[in-house]
This record gives C-alpha cells, sequence and structure tokens, in this order.
C-alpha cells in the first residue's frame, strides 16, 4: 500500500461511502507493517554449520512428509514412510518431531511463512480496502491451489485436513491482516468495526471456503474470491461500530 492505499485519493475506498466515518483523516503508514522478506533476512544471516545442518534436515523432513502426504493421504501415511523418504535415521526423525502431527503442524506453519510475503505484496499493492481484500482472498486461493498439486494428489476426496491456528507462522499471517485492517480503518477507508474479530473472520472465511474449492476439480479460484469478497463487503455494513 506504499504505492498504492497509501497514496489512495480520498474517496476512492472501494467501500460504500456511507460505511465511512465523517472524521476520517489521512495517515501516513510508510513503514507501519515491516517487510517479512527482510526480518527473515536478519533472523537467517549466516548460520552456523550445525545450525545448516539442522535446518537442511528439517527441510528434507517437511519435504518428504509433503510428498508421502500427497501420495498416500494423511490418515493413512505414518511416521516410517516419511523417514523412509528421508534418507535419515530413526534417530535423527526423532530429534526433530515427535509424531506425524508434529510434521503436519510444521507443514501448516511452514506455509503460513511462504504465504506472509505474498500477503504483504498485496499490502503493498492495494490501492483502497477492497482491492487489498480481493487480492489478498485471491492470492491465498492461488497458493492452495498450487500447493494441492503437490500435497493433495493422493488424498481421498473427503479426507479432513487437521487445522493448526497457533503456530507462529500463522500467527505472523494473523498479525500482518490485521494490521493492515487497522491502517484502512484508521485512514477512513473502511467502517470502524472490531478489529479482531473482523481479522479473525475473514482468515476464517476463506480458509473453510478454500477447502471447500480444492475439493471441486479444477478448483474455482475465481469464483471463491468472489464468494468472499461479496461475504465480507456485504456483512460489513450491518456490523455495529467500535468506538475511536
Amino acid at each position: 500500500m506504499r504505492r498504492g492505499l497509501h497514496h489512495a485519493e480520498p474517496g476512492a475506498t472501494g467501500v460504500d461511502d456511507a460505511l465511512i466515518p465523517r472524521d476520517s483523516k489521512a495517515v501516513d503508514f510508510e513503514g507501519r507493517a515491516p517487510d517479512p522478506r527482510r526480518m527473515a533476512e536478519v533472523a537467517f544471516l549466516q548460520p552456523g554449520k550445525r545450525e545448516q545442518t539442522k535446518l537442511a534436515n528439517r527441510q528434507t523432513i517437511l519435504d518428504a512428509a509433503r510428498d508421502v502426504f500427497g501420495e498416500l493421504g494423511y490418515e493413512a501415511a505414518t511416521v516410517r514412510d516419511i523417514i523412509r523418504r528421508t534418507g535419515l535415521s530413526v534417530g535423527a526423525f526423532y530429534n526433530y518431531y515427535r509424531s506425524k502431527e508434529e510434521v503436519s503442524e510444521a507443514l501448516a506453519d511452514d506455509g503460513a511463512r511462504r504465504f506472509r510475503p505474498i500477503l504483504h505484496a498485496e499490502y503493498e499493492r492495494a490501492t483502497d480496502f477492497e482491492s487489498y481484500l480481493r487480492g489478498a482472498v485471491r492470492a491465498f486461493f492461488d497458493f492452495l491451489a498450487d500447493e494441492q498439486e503437490t500435497v493433495r494428489r493422493g488424498r481421498p476426496p473427503q479426507e479432513t485436513v487437521p487445522h493448526f491456528r497457533n503456530t507462529p507462522g500463522m500467527l505472523a499471517v494473523y498479525e500482518e491482516v490485521r494490521t493492515t485492517f487497522a491502517d484502512v480503518m484508521e485512514r477512513g477507508m473502511a467502517p470502524r468495526v472490531d478489529l479482531d474479530y473482523l481479522a479473525t473472520a475473514c482468515i476464517a472465511i476463506a480458509r473453510e471456503v478454500g477447502e471447500a474449492m480444492l475439493r471441486r476439480q479444477p478448483p474455482d479460484v475465481a469464483g471463491a474470491t468472489e464468494f468472499c469478497v461479496s461475504l465480507i463487503l456485504g456483512g460489513l455494513k450491518d456490523l455495529p461500530r467500535a468506538n475511536p
């Protein structure tokens, strides 16, 4: 939004003007949301050899688990299947993960970490609240569809996929969304509603609709995006207003 929403003209909100508070004001959001790519560069600056080995082994396990879950399905896959695919010893595997569930949680966190820079790019590209919402939802559904090519190809169509909500990567995605919503509310480009509820609801809607989308072949990314955006914008006008 530094080039988009950051410089949007007053009134170009993408939201019904009747929803916008009259005391809206221009606010400079430059630098408010830290670029996750730069943060990652700092966090992983020149790790030592031992740390590099640990990172490589973790990634080997995650790559193997992604393939195994995709080929056999999550329920049918076992820890032994994953270990065979890694080339690591049983002991080496258990140095990092204690169960199939822990590996699955790590995969979910890995996906969230890879998606966050994509989400941040939508923040910078957006020109108003609706364009951010539409771009973010579309990017998420494109990401899910791409992941399905490897992660889900052998899974039974109705297999339940474990949901993990509080991994560090997922919490970072939540904070990215929440920060962006706070920006547009303060700028007066969206109605001021309960920020935590709105961020939580939007993420939950996108996640559940995304799961339903993946059960259709081919996934209807455009249709799922339009459904989510229309649902969120349509409901926003009836939400109670939060105090400034």
